[in-house]
């Protein structure tokens, strides 16, 4: 039986496949799973630096190569941030050791 989208439609009533187990192994199949866990820092980004630096700073991106680029609010949170970096860089990939943020690149936000 197919489907509107010309998609088939199985039409057993066997067990019934949860949407992240779909997606999750969508994600395997395209190469894309270590990108969504890499990215997975920018939410997790104030429970890893804690309040002080979350209240400065705001995760924005991550590249492709690893590069977690951070908006900070000052020059002298940049400073700062910059001689912390390593210690943050070890927070960051303990929590998400299987795709290494491998750098960190502070910008000056708005």
């Amino acid at each position: 039986m197919a489907g509107a989208a010309g998609v088939a439609v199985p039409n057993d009533k066997g067990p019934a496949e949860s949407l992240s187990d779909v997606l999750r192994r969508y994600l395997d199949e395209k190469g894309l799973a270590p990108r969504v866990e890499q990215a997975a820092v920018l939410d997790a980004w104030p429970d890893l630096v804690g309040p002080a630096v979350a209240a400065a700073t705001r995760a924005l991106a991550v590249a492709a190569d690893g590069t977690l680029f951070v908006g900070v609010r000052t020059p002298a949170w940049m400073a700062e941030l910059a001689m912390m970096e390593r210690e943050i860089l070890v927070a960051v990939n303990r929590a998400s050791p299987r795709v290494p943020i491998s750098r960190i690149r502070w910008q000056l936000a708005s």
